[in-house]
């Protein structure tokens, strides 16, 4: 067992370790279809190097060594599981060109090798976060009868909806993905890595958006180039890479380890609720991380090594009974935690706050008839204000910078008389007009406690284009769209505050106001736009609220 493996057990509060004596075997070739030759390590406990084993499969574009070959190599290995650590396709000394997302070749490839060696036996399961997750989604229905569980943490079955979430680009984490790919494999990466992430924040205000890939990285940037000049899910680059419809199509078990600012869990929702409607066996846990939060780095060892020793060894006593546990924030009752009977929870309710006039929430719809209004100049964009995010560790922060913007709209209930439980997707629907019609609507919910400190919950951002939402006869247009989806108490005395602005960059990258290409646009125009409300036009937002 080495400090490194000792100490990650220790933070993550894994189980002892059955073996401190494991191997590793570098630099396993493994052969693709095409020629080209990819890079795996074994990990395996020494004492059962030569016997047939189910192996545990993670295809990594981050490396098979350091980190991840600490969590998922090692420290797995050392609690009697074999591991097969890849170097995916075009990264760090696997062959190829790497072309994100496009795994499934590959990945069952690898699975057909993996049988074919005398150390393999009876069953496989894959395992991992992130793009690590998406390996797994993509060779999963085609993978075979042997396939004997999969562990998922913070991903999804297709990565267009984080990329384009409301038919807006998700610019700063696009952006830092592409900058961290590009330096990755440098002398002193992590040093590399920083250097290019702090260099973004005036990266991200430059024009057009189609050279972002030569400003962060110096170069053109191919696969960068191909996914920017296909935005629709429907397209030739992102089709070939939405595994979502053969979801249901898995059999074998799924662990699904999310946050509620991870930026892919509206679609590991998405993946959880087709399983469950196939009547496959599914975890689902829901904690209150980000996606790149500690905490969930520990949480989600913890759960995938129950999951992979149940299912691969018919050990299951590191796994909870629950099918769906999620974390409560807010005001703590308890530890927090929430077993539910799936997701959303049976019996959710729904509670209206109608928008009224002088920044007011109402427990009820408003006879009169108001409007509030700002200028969205995307010169001098609204900004960006905790969420979720890439790399962000701190996704909850006090809004009181962003509700002080002339740009910013707030409404606020009034102090609620007892604590109000909401867990599962609000969603918003507000009458809105315009100057011109290409803007963004950007919804927000937030908890205003005794003091007045505004903290986020929740939020989207939705695109808006003459095609994409209905005109009415008086030229305003009814923009309804869910938000993130949330597990969070209201204790009394706090208050329920809803924001209305039109942009969060660099989160999302700004609507240029033209109608142009926001890729290649360089002009940008202000947009004068009101909010309508009372009356004809009942503006409001609906939260879920707990049986």
């Amino acid at each position: 067992m080495s400090l490194a493996s000792a100490l990650l057990a220790r933070i993550a509060k894994l189980p002892r370790p059955q073996t401190e004596d494991v191997v590793c075997e570098r630099d396993l070739r493994v052969t693709m279809d095409d020629g080209a030759v990819l890079l795996a390590d074994r990990w395996v406990p020494r004492a059962t190097r030569d016997e047939p084993q189910p192996t545990v499969l993670v295809r990594s574009p981050y490396g098979r060594r350091q980190v991840f070959g600490l969590i998922f190599g090692r420290t797995l290995a050392e609690r009697g599981l074999q591991v097969v650590v890849q170097s995916t396709r075009g990264t760090f000394g696997s062959g190829g060109e790497f072309t994100p997302f496009d795994e499934r070749d590959d990945g069952l490839t690898t699975l057909d090798w993996i049988r074919a060696q005398t150390w393999h036996g009876d069953r496989i399961a894959l395992v991992g976060p992130s793009y690590l997750g998406l390996v797994q989604w993509a060779v999963a229905p085609a993978a075979g009868d042997d396939i004997a569980a999969l562990a998922v943490q913070v991903s999804a079955s297709q990565f267009h909806g984080q990329t384009y979430p409301g038919g807006s680009l998700a610019l700063e984490t696009s952006a830092s993905w592409l900058a961290l790919m590009a330096v990755q494999e440098r002398r002193f990466a992590p040093v590399a890595i920083t250097r290019a992430i702090s260099r973004l924040s005036k990266l991200l205000h430059e024009l057009p958006l189609a050279d972002l890939d030569m400003l962060a990285t110096g170069a053109e940037v191919r696969w960068f180039r191909a996914a920017m000049a296909s935005p629709g899910r429907d397209g030739d680059y992102w089709a070939q890479r939405d595994f979502a419809q053969e979801v249901a199509q898995v059999t074998a078990p799924v662990q699904l380890v999310g946050g509620w600012y991870d930026i892919f869990l509206p679609w590991m929702l998405e993946d959880f609720a087709a399983l469950d409607a196939a009547g496959r066996e599914t975890q689902l846990i829901v904690g209150p991380w980000a996606h790149t939060s500690p905490g969930l780095v520990g949480a989600g060892m913890r759960e995938a090594l129950g999951w992979l020793r149940k299912h691969l060894l018919g050990d299951d006593r590191l796994v909870r009974p629950q099918a769906v546990r999620v974390f409560v924030t807010g005001e703590r009752v308890g530890d927090g935690w929430r077993a539910l009977a799936s997701w959303p929870p049976p019996g959710t309710g729904e509670q209206r706050l109608w928008l009224g006039a002088a920044g007011r929430l109402h427990p009820f719809a408003p006879d009169e008839a108001a409007c509030d209004g700002y200028r969205y100049d995307p010169a001098d964009p609204t900004p960006s204000l905790g969420g979720p995010l890439l790399l962000a560790r701190r996704p909850v922060v006090d809004n009181a910078p962003l509700e002080a913007r002339a740009d910013v709209l707030t409404y606020t209930s009034a102090p609620l008389a007892r604590a109000a439980e909401a867990i599962g997707v609000a969603r918003v629907a507000l009458h809105v007009r315009a100057s011109a019609p290409y803007f963004d609507i950007f919804a927000r919910v937030c908890d205003v406690d005794r003091e007045g400190v505004s903290r986020n919950v929740c939020d989207a951002l939705e695109r808006m284009a003459p095609d994409r939402f209905e005109q009415a006869a008086d030229g305003t247009w009814t923009v309804a769209f869910d938000l993130w989806p949330m597990g969070h108490r209201f204790a009394a005395g706090h208050r329920v505050c809803l924001q209305v602005s039109s942009g969060a960059h660099p989160r999302y990258a700004r609507n240029p106001g033209t109608g142009e290409d926001p890729m290649t646009a360089t002009e940008l125009r202000a947009v004068d736009v009101e909010v309508l409300h009372g009356g004809q036009h009942p503006s409001h937002v609906v939260l879920p609220t707990a049986a």
